[in-house]
């Protein structure tokens, strides 16, 4: 019987079968495009004969991989600074893969123009949808300072969850630090969450900045500056992303 992480597998594909690059996805074994490199390069097994391109699984077939494929996976901290866009930047501005001067890796998930902080940085393609999927939660904590005092009822609102044209926020953890400062995190990840869920509360954002994704912190990391994820601190990480 086939077992899987990923508990989606349709009734078709349990039937008919799923495409083996899909299955070792599944898995968390590699990406949909190093499983095809492992099958071209003979290293895949299914009852007992070599894979082929575009095999499919079925229920009670038994997949191996022959040898240990070596990916070569890194991970990075990176501390974005505010002006310096994720991804795609036009007229002039700066984009992270240029600020960084990293080659071979690109950025998880986006902070927009006028945030800053804590974003991911691998050349490890699995880790994109067990990041960003709604269906998974992963912590990420935020600090934002604000123009204007925090009034009590405004932090639970957000607490609470909220409706923001035409979807219903997850509840989340808020704290008070000063005045005019909180942090809040979050278990999901809709479009400008924060600064949108500030608007509706008439809660104007001076500065925003990511300090924790799971557990990999900002810390110290200086802005534009960035730190390997390894050792314990990688294995903590990937076991909770089921990698």
């Amino acid at each position: 019987m086939i077992k899987t992480k990923n508990q989606d597998t349709t009734e078709k594909e349990k039937t008919e079968g799923i495409r083996i690059n899909k299955y070792l996805a599944t898995q968390g074994v590699s990406t949909r495009r190093d499983a095809d490199k492992m099958i071209e390069a003979g290293k895949v097994v299914i009852n007992g004969r070599k894979a082929i391109l575009g095999d499919k699984v079925k229920e009670g077939d038994k997949v191996e991989i022959t040898k240990k494929f070596a990916h070569n996976f890194v991970y990075y901290a990176y501390n974005k600074p505010r002006g310096v866009i994720t991804h795609s930047p036009q007229n002039g501005e700066k984009d992270i893969i240029t600020s960084v001067g990293l080659k071979g890796v690109f950025p998880i998930g986006r902070l927009d123009k006028d945030s800053e902080g804590l974003i991911l940085l691998t050349n490890d393609g699995r880790i994109t949808d067990r990041l960003l999927n709604p269906k998974y939660d992963h912590d990420k904590e935020y600090i934002v300072n604000t123009r204007v005092p925090i009034k009590e009822y405004q932090l639970n609102a957000m607490e609470k969850g909220m409706e923001l044209e035409g979807i219903t926020t997850a509840p989340c953890k808020t704290k008070y630090i000063d005045e005019k400062t909180f942090s809040i995190t979050l278990s999901e990840g809709q479009k400008h969450q924060i600064r949108r869920m500030c608007d509706a509360l008439t809660l104007p954002i001076e500065s925003l900045k990511r300090v924790r994704i799971m557990n990999i912190k900002l810390e110290k990391l200086k802005p534009n500056m960035y730190r390997k994820i390894e050792g314990e601190e990688l294995k903590e990480f990937l076991k909770s992303l089921s990698l």
